[in-house]
């Protein structure tokens, strides 16, 4: 088994359970640092995946992840902001 698979399972077991509860209950700053937590260990976890599998042309989607995960923190950041009422 690659390094690169194992490196991918220890991320998925170490680093996405923390950031699910953080996103999940607690103020608006907590649930943003989640939110930016899980977006950065599933586009980690994407590229080593890619790396396992020797697939370099699979790495297009942790680059669109990468994009849509800023787009959503700024709608996050907005909606969950003081309203100008």
């Amino acid at each position: 088994m690659p390094v690169w698979l194992l490196v991918t399972g220890a991320l998925l077991a170490g680093a996405l359970p923390p950031g699910l509860a953080l996103s999940a209950r607690g103020p608006a700053e907590h649930r943003l640092v989640g939110l930016q937590l899980v977006s950065s260990v599933v586009v980690i976890v994407l590229v080593t995946a890619s790396l396992g599998v020797g697939r370099p042309d699979y790495l297009i989607v942790p680059l669109v992840l990468v994009l849509l995960g800023f787009a959503g923190t700024l709608v996050f950041t907005r909606l969950a902001g003081e309203s100008d009422d």
